[in-house]
């Protein structure tokens, strides 16, 4: 209610100001034409909570009182004179607010022509309309073909002013709130890829947890053996057991935990298609967010040479960002990350380039190894040296390959993944390393 009521004072303020800004094309001083009609016509299309009827009655009331109390002021006449020289002024806002709560100008706003036309006549309703008022009150007013081409001249063009400044601001808004679903989108889809790849290592992790709980169920009939034959206290057995049921219930944890992570993943397959050109531009996007946070300048650039989609986001996505990062960490201050795809022999090939430093050749061959890095922070602390190890098994869930050169005083990570893969759903190979 009180924002409705904010609403209406607003529109009746605007109108009642920009009123002042007058001409009179038919003669005299109390018909005019002025912005404030303007006002008045976007202020009820724009505001759609409140209905026009009331909107009309309150500015058509303010705008008499305000007239009537300046003039009076000013001119030093009468308030009942004022008062019923700008009396009629309240039926003209009064009748152009009925003919578009009858005409249901919001509901025709998606035609910008229909829209206009519905303004431009309720405005000429509402002109003639204060114009009778006026003759009946006394005042003089030529009402023939020329005071009709004028009126119907000046509401054609206020009211397709009108109508284009709110088509102009409605795209503006509309691509503001585009803009902003797309970013939440590419979050969302960042957070998604982020828990494919924690899916990946915990799928992992489970498996080493399970040889831990047989390790430690053997190690338990052996200790037990031990027992009978009087070589060990039966505690020592019983701890051990404790031990293999603690990782049992940890095990547990992990597959609670990695079936609601496949839940997510797994919504990949109800995702529609996404072109490769759009994966590859948030790679870029979101890498030189990463660039910028490190205080590094480096350049990206991209070049996609296929029109081709795929709905396996999460894998490839995590592929190129892991690539790109890489090669972001690899560059010291300024440099140079080039992203290109092309079609190969039935092979979508990706090409991620930097101009850092590089890999020493006696390095090149353990690059993929789990653990191994080249990377160090400023306090000397080596980073995790997960990233290529885990691009590298990702790729093998596509059926692809990985390879490193170094040419031109630039390193290039090669990635080419069966056409096919991409463009069906996850294999069976794939499903039974990520899930079972």
């Amino acid at each position: 209610m009180h924002n409705r009521i904010s609403i209406v004072l607003l529109v009746a303020l605007a109108t009642t100001f920009l009123g002042e800004l007058k001409m009179n094309p038919l003669g005299g001083d109390s018909f005019r034409f002025s912005l404030g009609t303007a006002a008045f016509f976007f202020g009820i299309i724009w505001f759609p909570s409140v209905p026009p009827l009331i909107i009309g009655l309150v500015v058509g009331w303010f705008i008499v009182l305000f007239r009537t109390t300046l003039d009076m002021f000013v001119l030093g006449s009468s308030w009942n004179q004022q008062f019923f020289l700008h009396l009629p002024a309240a039926a003209f806002y009064f009748i152009f607010a009925f003919v578009l709560t009858v005409t249901n100008i919001r509901a025709r706003l998606d035609s910008p022509i229909q829209g206009g036309l519905i303004g431009a006549f309720g405005e000429l309703a509402g002109n003639y309309g204060e114009l009778l008022f006026r003759c009946v009150l006394g005042e003089s007013y030529s009402l023939g073909w020329r005071s009709f081409l004028i009126l119907a001249l000046f509401a054609l063009l206020r009211s397709f002013f009108v109508i284009g400044m709110y088509n102009m601001l409605m795209v503006r808004q509309l691509r503001a709130v585009g803009m902003e679903q797309q970013n939440r989108m590419e979050r969302l889809l960042l957070i998604n890829t982020n828990l494919y790849e924690e899916g990946i290592w915990l799928r992992k992790s489970m498996v080493h947890i399970e040889e831990i709980t047989r390790d430690s169920y053997e190690l338990y009939r052996r200790l037990i053996q031990q027992v009978k034959r009087g070589h060990l206290d039966k505690e020592s057995a019983n701890l051990a057991l404790t031990v293999a049921q603690e990782v049992h219930e940890v095990k547990k944890d992990c597959q609670r935990i990695l079936a609601g992570l496949s839940k997510i993943i797994r919504q990949e397959e109800l995702t529609p298609r996404t072109p490769l050109s759009e994966i590859v531009s948030l790679v870029v996007r979101a890498n030189s967010q990463y660039a910028e946070m490190l205080g590094k300048k480096i350049r990206f650039s991209s070049h996609v040479d296929l029109d081709l989609a795929t709905n396996r986001v999460y894998g490839l996505l995590s592929i190129l960002n892991n690539l790109v990062a890489n090669s972001v960490e690899a560059i010291e201050r300024e440099g140079h990350i080039a992203i290109e795809t092309a079609l190969i022999n039935e092979h979508v090939e990706f090409l991620v380039c930097d101009d850092g430093p590089g890999i020493q050749e006696e390095d090149r061959n353990l690059i993929f190894q789990p653990g191994f890095t080249t990377k160090y922070d400023t306090q000397g602390n080596p980073s995790t040296g997960i990233g290529l190890s885990h691009v590298s098994h990702i790729v093998s869930t596509f059926a692809g390959h990985l390879l490193m050169e170094r040419t031109d005083g630039r390193t290039m990570f090669r990635v080419r993944i069966p056409t096919a893969n991409l463009l069906g759903k996850e294999s069976e190979h794939e499903a039974a390393i990520l899930y079972h």
